[in-house]
């Protein structure tokens, strides 16, 4: 592996998929957009582009074909009728088997990133209080027994690695205002990656994630892996104490490396170049802070799309654990729930094989006046369930601040 500092987020040409980034860019472009949402509508917000676009357009068949064919064959007919510059967009599930929730819209609005607008600075106006019946599912009691299970038979040599989740169901007395939810995960990081996706009739995939599964401008590709991860402080002193122990976290460490590792070798046989950092840097959202790899390759061929990488990619361990198949099978054991979209990916991508796909993580399933919160944690053998079961708390707190509701 060859060293590299952690490289800035790319721009990109100008065209609908890849708007050219003013040096002084519209006041009000990319919030513009974001004021725009009403549910039902695809919006993605990434350190490069805001886009929304709105009705159903041709949506992605789910059938026996590769769903990378089924893109393209979506793809190559909007261009077949004339359209300019198509876009798919969407989700894809946990379950890669499972049908995706993709389209290609009739046309996208784009603007430059959330974070190159002044007036993303404007606070989004306070939720109301309150006013939420919350049920865990499980239980943090029995999420921690699941969390000792997996880790006496990692000792026992039966895997390496499994992410376990836990879910909270929230419901409303009133029904949800996604556009606000919006507004305000937007607003508190736009800087990530924030999105709302219709995935049914009257569902919608909300959230803000901070990890990029792949990217690809032209023939460069990059990945951002995270794994290992603890909650900030309000306190600086506290914050900064933690952030450097996190560094230093032989568990986390381990855990991060198995990640990059995986990534290293699903994107090698696609890349004439890869640069893969010998050591982990940081970077922190609202609630945590995460061990972060930057990963930049060369692609061989023009032939492998952004959603190509992203397939060969998905589930990374940071996701689902290693090796993959007894993990998944773990995970299938111990959660009694259906992941659905939580640690899919969602993205966009065009015609040309461009695009950004990002982990669904920090995410509610949102229908009618109910929200369905999803959190997991790397588990590792040196795991202990009261840490895992906090790591999961604090990272639903970057919903539940965004809906005004409380553990």
């Amino acid at each position: 592996m060859s060293t590299a500092s952690q490289v800035a987020t790319h721009t990109a040409p100008a065209d609908p998929a890849h708007p050219a980034h003013p040096a002084h860019p519209a006041v009000g472009a990319a919030t513009s957009l974001l004021d725009a949402y009403t549910p039902g509508d695809h919006f993605l917000a990434t350190p490069g582009r805001t886009l929304l676009a709105r009705g159903p357009g041709r949506h992605v068949p789910h059938d026996e074909r590769p769903l990378t064919a089924r893109v393209g064959a979506t793809l190559a007919a909007a261009v077949a009728a004339g359209q300019e510059s198509p876009v798919v967009m969407g989700a894809i599930p946990f379950d890669h088997t499972a049908p995706a929730a993709l389209s290609v819209p009739d046309a996208v609005r784009c603007a430059p990133p959330l974070a190159s607008d002044p007036l993303i600075a404007l606070p989004a106006s306070a939720p109301s209080a309150g006013n939420w019946r919350i049920r865990p599912v499980p239980e943090p009691e029995i999420y921690g027994k699941g969390v000792a299970s997996a880790v006496e038979r990692m000792w026992r040599g039966e895997f390496s690695k499994v992410v376990l989740a836990r879910t909270l169901e929230l419901t409303s007395r009133a029904p949800l205002d996604l556009p606000a939810m919006l507004q305000r995960l937007a607003r508190r990081d736009p800087s990530g990656y924030t999105f709302a996706l219709p995935t049914g009739p009257g569902r919608t995939l909300i959230g803000a994630s901070p990890e990029l599964l792949v990217s690809r401008r032209g023939k460069q590709v990059v990945a951002n892996p995270l794994a290992g991860s603890t909650p900030r402080s309000a306190d600086l002193a506290e914050d900064v104490r933690r952030a450097a122990t996190l560094l230093e976290s032989v568990k986390d460490l381990h855990e991060h490396a198995v990640v990059v590792d995986a990534v290293h070798q699903a994107l090698a046989p696609h890349c004439t170049e890869l640069t893969v950092p010998a050591r982990p840097t940081l970077i922190r959202t609202a609630t945590m802070w995460h061990l972060s790899t930057t990963v930049v390759g060369t692609l061989a061929s023009p032939d492998a799309s952004a959603l190509e990488l992203a397939c060969a990619l998905h589930p990374t361990p940071a996701v689902c654990g290693t090796p993959t198949p007894t993990a998944r099978q773990v995970i299938a054991e111990t959660e009694p729930f259906d992941r659905g979209f939580f640690t899919g990916v969602v993205g966009w991508g065009d015609a040309g094989g461009d695009g950004e796909w990002v982990v669904t993580i920090r995410c509610a399933d949102a229908e009618e006046r109910t929200l369905r919160l999803y959190a997991g944690a790397g588990i590792v053998a040196a795991s202990e369930p009261e840490a895992e079961t906090a790591e999961t708390a604090a990272k639903f707190r970057t919903f539940l601040s965004a809906v005004g509701a409380e553990l």
